[in-house]
């Protein structure tokens, strides 16, 4: 067997305290061209021997989620894999062996069913547990509500469809079993959700509308950012759509799409094209980029970061097709009341 292996990871995180990355993404994919002389076998139990850490099972799952393609055609488990065929899977990592305790932290639940549930995270929230946050996040929130309603969700890695950082606020969709995640994943792995974000950055920016073009990968000297290489020397291919919703003078409201899931990609695109993110201290935005010079500006600035004391970005919306009953599934989170109260000292301030 050869094969051609790439981690993926969406939204792919950096541990907020201590700067590391995670060991691994959310979903593995992999291609493999079966050998010559490979004999004729189910392309379940092919997988399952190709793959030793995946049971026969999440193989199925992926399977029935289109996730396994041979030849550039969608199969089914009972497919026969045959010399020279090309195969393309996407699947869950395995779980991680760490031990995930249920906790009663409140969390915003804005729809469930029997198989996905979509919370609005709030800021300050890790989604899951690892290095230096082993508790308090949202998995341990759900593992609480999930062991409440007396379901039997296993939340240790299953059930992770994307994340958000730390500090940035709004939508994310959660699995309830492995079929949900696996159709979600290729949803997201595709592209093909509807996400928009909106962001406050630095700045007076040139155009209404706008595209940042541009690499992404780890800062060659600070490995706690990520940064942009628009010669493509370093990281990976990356692509923000954005669009300005109200000009305050010194910052600017903007509404983002992303046509890839890079990490840090909004916090870095903006960053490398001088607009870096309000109060992002991790990009230097926790600094006033403007206006220095003007009387009480400073102290201005500082009383906005005390209202909104986090990198001003919020999961707006989110979009997607549910698993089961293949329905269209569209959200909205409004503004949280921190943003919502730096926009509104802003305007005041200008009215001044």
């Amino acid at each position: 067997m050869s094969a051609e292996n790439e981690d993926f990871l969406e939204e792919d995180l950096l541990d907020e305290n201590t700067g590391e990355e995670e060991n691994s993404g959310l979903y593995e994919h992999f291609k493999i061209i079966v050998d010559k002389g490979q004999e004729t076998l189910r392309i379940d139990k092919y997988l399952q021997l190709f793959r030793q850490n995946s049971s026969r099972n999440k193989i199925s799952q992926a399977c029935r989620a289109g996730n396994v393609v041979v030849n550039g055609n969608p199969v089914k488990q009972n497919y026969r894999v045959k010399p020279g065929d090309e195969i393309s899977v996407l699947l869950t990592h395995p779980k991680r062996q760490n031990i995930v305790f249920p906790q009663e932290i409140p969390i915003k639940i804005v729809y469930e069913d029997d198989d996905v549930i979509v919370i609005d995270k709030d800021a300050g929230m890790v989604v899951h547990p690892g290095h230096g946050n082993w508790d308090g996040t949202l998995v341990n929130a759900l593992a609480f509500h999930f062991e409440k309603k007396g379901l039997k969700t296993d939340l240790d890695r299953v059930g992770l469809v994307h994340r958000i950082d730390k500090d940035t606020s709004g939508l994310l969709v959660v699995a309830k079993n492995e079929y949900a995640l696996s159709h979600l994943a290729k949803q997201f792995f595709d592209r093909k959700t509807k996400r928009l974000y909106w962001a406050f950055v630095w700045g007076n920016l040139e155009n209404d509308e706008g595209t940042i073009i541009g690499h992404i990968g780890r800062h060659q000297k600070n490995r706690m950012q990520m940064a942009v290489y628009e010669d493509g020397s370093h990281g990976k291919h990356a692509v923000t759509h954005y669009k300005v919703i109200e000009r305050l003078r010194y910052i600017t409201w903007i509404e983002c799409r992303l046509e890839t899931g890079r990490t840090h990609q909004i916090r870095a695109h903006f960053r490398h094209i001088g607009h870096t993110l309000f109060n992002d201290e991790r990009y230097e935005g926790n600094i006033a980029l403007r206006g220095q010079n003007l009387p009480k500006y400073k102290q201005f600035i500082n009383n906005v970061f005390e209202i909104l004391p986090r990198h001003a970005l919020h999961a707006h919306t989110l979009g997607f097709i549910h698993p089961i009953t293949k329905k269209e599934m569209y959200f909205e989170s409004p503004m949280p009341p921190d943003m919502d109260n730096a926009v509104k000292k802003w305007r005041k301030y200008l009215e001044n």
